[in-house]
This record gives structure tokens, sequence and C-alpha cells, in this order.
């Protein structure tokens, strides 16, 4: 585990020490065995009976849900005082990493052990923790997570429910609907926002047996078809006062921090998820033949397999790199903290959490993508599974704000966070006269991969101090701006994260990292030479950046790898040779 703290966005403003990087090769013997016995749960109790999960057999996921936490899966994020087993983050990463590959049933599962059970851990009064944890933590109680409103999504501080204190004070009385709940149809508990008088977002934990609570309709949906997705309506429920999590007026504060726990955890799923479907398509490709050979041999095949297994071995790195700054960041807040603080430690990494949901997802979809174009028409059969597969997978660019929602959050996090070091400032105003340093050829001499970050970072630093100049720091209307430079910023993140990792393997399987990283930089390369082309193009040539900015660009794009297809032929290989993602 690390041992120095790296505050959130370290690795935007200046280049990071390898040590500071925690990677899936440092694992603990807890970490294997935690691991191990997800993935045996998975694979013989949820695979097995994901056609009665497809078919909305909720008493199945009940079932099953059940069963986790009779293994210890429901209870790592729970601590050892309240019943649970108190466990780091990247052991919650790594079960979200295994339910993952579930779909449906994943989506209920880490619902249910991260935004539904983590709002009353981190926030919660002694008396309620002592009374729910312990049941949330064995599975007794199942957890359901109400903050979307039929006309509050992405704005979630528009919602309308409302709640209303009783004369005595020892209760509230709330009103209100709450829309596409996971997990509605069989929870035992819901963590609901509502406007305490109308006015002060306040957080609530809601039982199932308090009156005034009824469901609407199961949602027929495109994908994640045993995910249970329903209307939750309260009239007048009485929730007693003690049930208030948090403080009255602060439960933005709790929802935005459990979201970024929620995110990262949504990107250690996604990784999951596209593991799962990186196996089926290079088993697919090395068994089905066309033109007298395996498609596998296909180059255009190729392409693919090694395109998805580059992009989930940057996914993977990123997610347990930002699991183990989490970790060094929320694990005194198992103990008693001021609120303050608390909120506080849940906001430092946001911008991480939010690259690895836009990350997660985005690798997700392409593997789920290419996946059904690997098995051609036999991908869009039901029998084949794939299909299945990419319907689930779409909605992950949506859970937990939609992709655009996190890309407009890391720039804005980010300028908002410098705006109060002076240091950081500083590097900021630097970072466009740093362009012209970096097209004479300072970057070039440094190693490959790091010359490429270096330009990553530095077109990322010109841009946010471009935008400060030119528009005042405000990004709300200029979103197209924000876009791109978000997605400099989870290029950069990616790229970093794989190349690192690639550095500090030192295992039998070290030559396998260098080929998952070169061909991960390479696509990250070309990504961020577009984004910084479009910020460059739509900022203009404001203040002498613009023939500055292009030059840059064209460095970093001279930087993509001579030997890519070389690369990807190799790593296609063997992907093939070890049946999926070549690392697992």
């Amino acid at each position: 585990m690390m041992e120095v703290r790296v505050p959130g966005g370290t690795f935007l403003l200046h280049e990071v020490d390898p040590a500071e990087v925690y990677t899936p090769e440092e694992f603990t013997d807890e970490h294997r065995m935690i691991r191990q016995t997800a993935r045996e749960f998975v694979e013989r109790e949820v695979w097995p009976k994901q056609d009665a999960i497809e078919q909305e057999d909720f008493d199945c996921v009940v079932r099953l849900l059940k069963q986790a936490g009779d293994l210890g899966l429901l209870a790592h994020s729970v601590p050892e005082a309240y019943g649970g087993l108190g466990l780091d983050k990247i052991s919650k990463a790594i079960v979200g990493e295994m339910v993952g590959m579930t779909g449906a049933y994943g989506v209920a599962h880490s619902n249910h052990t991260c935004i539904a059970t983590l709002p009353i851990t981190y926030f919660a009064s002694e008396g309620v923790k002592q009374r729910i944890l312990p049941k949330m933590a064995s599975g007794e109680y199942l957890g359901a997570y109400c903050l979307t409103e039929p006309t509050a999504g992405s704005d979630a501080l528009a919602a309308k429910t409302v709640a209303r204190r009783s004369e005595d004070g020892t209760h509230y009385l709330i009103s209100g609907t709450k829309q596409f709940i996971t997990n509605a149809g069989f929870a035992d508990t819901f963590i609901v926002y509502a406007k305490v008088d109308g006015e002060h977002f306040t957080a609530f934990l809601v039982e199932r047996t308090f009156p005034g609570i009824s469901l609407g309709p199961e949602e027929q949906k495109m994908g994640i078809h045993g995910s249970s997705t329903r209307q939750v309506i309260f009239e007048d429920c009485p929730v007693p006062a003690e049930n208030v999590i948090g403080e009255v007026g602060r439960g933005h504060a709790v929802a935005l921090g459990v979201l970024n726990l929620g995110r990262f955890n949504l990107g250690a799923g996604n990784v999951g998820g596209a593991k799962r479907e990186l196996q089926a398509a290079a088993r697919y490709a090395a068994e089905r033949r066309q033109f007298g050979r395996a498609i596998a041999e296909f180059p255009a095949t190729q392409a693919k397999l090694a395109s998805i297994a580059a992009r989930i071995y940057a996914a993977e790195s990123l997610v347990y790199r930002t699991a183990a700054m989490l970790e060094h960041e929320l694990a005194p807040l198992y103990g008693e903290l001021p609120t303050k603080d608390k909120e506080s430690r849940l906001r430092e990494h946001a911008i991480e959490c939010a690259v690895c949901k836009v990350y997660g997802s985005e690798t997700l979809w392409k593997a789920a993508d290419e996946a059904v174009q690997i098995h051609g028409g036999y991908g869009y059969i039901r029998e084949y599974h794939v299909e299945r597969m990419l319907r689930d997978a779409r909605i992950q660019r949506i859970f937990e704000g939609t992709n655009e929602i996190n890309r407009l959050l890391i720039p804005t996090h980010f300028l908002r966070r410098i705006s109060r070091d002076s240091a950081a400032l500083a590097r900021l105003s630097d970072a466009v006269d740093a362009l012209g340093k970096l097209a004479s050829g300072r970057a070039a001499q440094a190693a490959f991969g790091r010359a490429a970050l270096e330009i990553m970072r530095s077109l990322y630093l010109a841009g946010c101090a471009l935008v400060a100049d030119r528009f005042a720091g405000r990004l709300d209307a200029e979103q197209e701006i924000a876009m791109q430079l978000a997605d400099l910023a989870i290029s950069l993140y990616a790229a970093e994260s794989a190349v690192l990792r690639a550095e500090k393997a030192a295992s039998d399987d070290a030559e396998v990292h260098r080929a998952l990283a070169a061909v991960a930089l390479d696509l990250e390369v070309q990504s961020a030479a577009d984004a910084a082309m479009g910020l460059f193009a739509a900022v203009g040539d404001h203040a002498g950046s613009r023939e500055r900015g292009l030059d840059a660009i064209r460095h970093l794009a001279a930087l993509r790898d001579p030997d890519g297809i070389a690369h990807r032929r190799r790593l296609a290989n063997l992907v093939v040779e070890r049946g999926g993602y070549p690392l697992d």
C-alpha cells in the first residue's frame, strides 16, 4: 500500500513518482483470497442462473445476494464494529470487478454495497449504525438509493420531494416520487433525499416497514433485466428524526461524496464486464473459421482484440491506482471524524473517480460492441449472450451521472481546486510558454512513454490557462471546450497509469505488461492529439497560443508507435492463446 498521500488531481500538475502508483501486482494474500472467493461465487452460483436473472426472476437475485452475504461479499465496506469486515478500498474494487462480470446481478450487488450502504456507514447516527449496518453486511437487509426524480436527473438538487418536521420534532413526513430506483422491488432500506420545509436538501434512511411507501411497476428496460428498477412513492411517510443521515441541509454533501465512490465502483465493475466480453470475443474468434482459417488470424480481428485488451489494462491500472489513493484518504472515516472532514475527504479524489467511471464505462461499451461485431450475425442472437452483454453495458454510461456530466466535472473541479493553490496557479501561468519548449524537443529527450505523457500534461495545463484567461474560468457556457479538456485529462490518467504499471512490473509477465502498455499508450496518444486539436481550434489564437499548441500536438502525434501494427498483432496472439485478458 502507498505510504504517501497523493492529493486529488496531482497527475494533472506534474509527473508522478511510480512509487506513488499502486498496481494489482501488489495485491496482498488477503486481496487474492477475497478475489478467489468472489470469482468462485460468480462462476459457480451466478453465471449458471443468468437465464433466470434475464427473465426478471428477482427471487433468484435476492437468493444470490443472501448467498453473497453469507460469504462476506456484502460486508467489505462495513466496519468490524458493525458486523462487517472493514476491508480497504482495494478489496472493494476487487469484489466490484468480479461481480461486474455478471451484468444485471452485479448492478444489484454493487448498488447495495456502495451507495445504499456507505451513507449509513459514514454519516448515520450511532444508533442507526448499530441497528442497520450488521443487517446490511449480512444481506438480511438489502438497500436502495433514491436520488433521481421524474424531473430531476443530473440536476439532483432540483428535487421536489419534501420532508415536513412534526410539531414535536420526533419525526419527518416525506412526500414525493423517486424515479429509476435500483433494487426498489426487494429493498428493505432506502437512502432518500428530500428538502426539509421545501428548502434544506437532506438525506434520510427510510425503512420498508414505514407506512406511506408504495412502488410503481417494474420499468421495461433495454438491458439489465435482472435488476429491479421501479418508482418509489412516498405519501406522508413518517421517518424518525434519528434517521436523518448527516445534517439537515447537508444532503448534497452526502450525495456527491458517496456518488464519487459509486463512480469509482462502477469503474471497477466495468473492468470485470469488459474482461468477460473480451473472453467471449477471443474464444469465438479462435473457433470461428472463414476462408479456411480462424478469424482470429485476420489482422482486422487482431486489431480489435488488441485494442480491447489494452484499454482494459489501462482501465484496470487506473482503477486500482485510484483505489489506493481513496484508501489512504478514507480509512479514517471508519472512526469518528467531524462531518465536514468526512465530506472533504469524500470529495478529494472526485476527478479520479470521474475518470474511473467515464473510461471504465466506455471501455466496457467498446468491448461489448466489438464482441458483437466479431461474432457477426451470431452476435445478434440471444443464444450467444454477447447481445445481452451489449444491452447491459449501455446503462453504465448513464449511471451515477452521465458521462457528459462527469466530463464537465473534471476541468471544473480542477480549476476550482487550483484557484486556492498559488503553486498550481504559477504552474498554470507558465503552461502556454512551456508548449514552445516541448516543441523544441525537450520532451523528445525523455523515454518514449514519459515524453508523450509530458506533452499531454502540458497541453491540458495550457488549455486550462487559456480557458481561465479567455473565459474567466467559466465553463458552464463553454461545454464543448470543457469536454476536450476532460478528454485530455482522461487520456493522460489512463496512459500514465498503464505506463507506470508496466515500468513496475517485475514478474514473469513483464513482457505482457509492456505489450499491453505500448498499445494502450498508442491509443491514448491518438485520443489526446484529437482532443487537443479540437481544444486549440475552439480557443483560437488567443495570446499567440495557436502555433505553439499545434506544434506540441504535432510532436505528440509523432510519438505514435511506429511498430504499432506489429505490437497489436503480438498482443492479439497473446489474447487468443490465453483465451481472454492475458493477465487473468
